[in-house]
């Protein structure tokens, strides 16, 4: 079997939570090989994500690992058989894998949650928006790399799921071109937050002992909670993480962020408010 150039990051998740079973029954990767009739290698292909697994192979290294999570098993069964090529493909060799990355876990999600510190989430920019953002990247991009991630960005937000944003006083306040710019912003915000299946909210300033929230964060909520998604910004993309224990930390965080917030109708009025003295 030819062996992948560069896997996705889901196409590696799936090897990671196989690996994490095989370690969690006490078994090598030599003895789930002999169990599964394979070689040690095919094994270490498969957690790595270098090569697939059939869903019959899945159910067989399932049931040797004892695994007795039917809900968690067809999940991953569903992820093995996956053969989605979604519309990120045509920037496949154009932009960093990450960016690829980042789609694909968003079309396959339940519910997206947000906390934005410095600039409005990327899923609610606009266009003018994105373009400062992009042009204000160090070391800088060429005029076809800003294009290719505006159009990438713009790509992403067609939001029809749940989507969930907590956004500090400052990323709204924070002038990443001209008031214009700041202005069409807000309003798009505002709009946005209309929507029934999009919910926004503030942290204002002037909120005494905020100290939860001190980067970007995005949770991606997977089938399951064992199989959700952290986002975390990086110099040179975005790094997922996905371990149980911390996915449930940032979930308290995400809970105790969105406590301290605003709610929706008071933070519609906070942006509206804020549009009016530009």
């Amino acid at each position: 079997m030819v062996l992948r150039s560069e896997p996705t990051a889901r196409q590696m998740r799936l090897g990671v939570e196989l690996r994490r079973l095989r370690e969690a029954a006490g078994l090598t990767a030599r003895e789930a090989a002999a169990l599964l009739g394979a070689g040690r290698v095919q094994i270490s292909h498969i957690e790595s994500g270098l090569t697939g697994v059939s869903e019959q192979r899945l159910r067989r290294l399932a049931s040797h690992y004892a695994c007795t999570d039917d809900d968690f098993i067809n999940a991953l069964a569903a992820m093995a058989t996956d053969r989605t090529r979604g519309w990120w493909e045509a920037y496949r060799g154009l932009l960093p894998t990450p960016f690829l990355d980042l789609s694909e876990l968003e079309h396959h999600a339940r519910f997206q949650r947000h906390v934005a510190i410095m600039y409005v989430p990327g899923l609610l920019q606009t266009e003018h928006y994105a373009r400062a953002v992009f042009s204000s990247r160090l070391p800088e991009l060429t005029d076809e790399e800003i294009e290719l991630r505006i159009q990438h960005r713009l790509a992403r937000q067609e939001i029809t799921i749940p989507y969930e944003a907590v956004i500090h006083e400052a990323a709204i306040r924070i002038r990443v071109s001209d008031r214009a710019t700041s202005r069409a912003q807000l309003t798009r915000l505002l709009e946005l937050s209309e929507a029934d299946h999009i919910t926004l909210r503030v942290i204002p300033f002037d909120l005494d002992g905020f100290t939860r929230a001190s980067s970007t964060m995005t949770y991606v909520d997977g089938p399951l909670p064992r199989l959700d998604t952290v986002v975390r910004d990086a110099p040179h993309g975005s790094v997922f993480i996905d371990s149980e224990a911390q996915l449930s930390t940032y979930r308290t965080s995400f809970r105790k962020v969105k406590e301290a917030s605003l709610e929706p109708e008071r933070s519609r009025e906070f942006i509206h408010n804020l549009s009016k003295e530009l």
